[in-house]
């Protein structure tokens, strides 16, 4: 594999950087709130499991 100048390197990110299409601040901030909505659901949604299984548990175990 041939190697690369320092400069070249440089010159060659700054053109992959040129390509990138970078969102909008919409939709950073919309992404963002799904994010957040998301981790509530997933947070309530293990707490339930996690009370049944303790309740099973606890059945099981008297």
């Amino acid at each position: 594999m041939a190697k690369t100048s320092p400069a070249e390197f440089v010159r060659q990110v700054r053109q992959e950087v040129s390509k990138v299409v970078w969102p909008t601040r919409r939709e950073t901030f919309v992404t963002t709130i799904m994010v957040f909505i998301m981790s509530a659901f997933m947070a309530i949604f293990f707490l339930g499991v996690d009370q049944v299984l303790s309740y099973g548990i606890k059945l099981i175990l008297g």
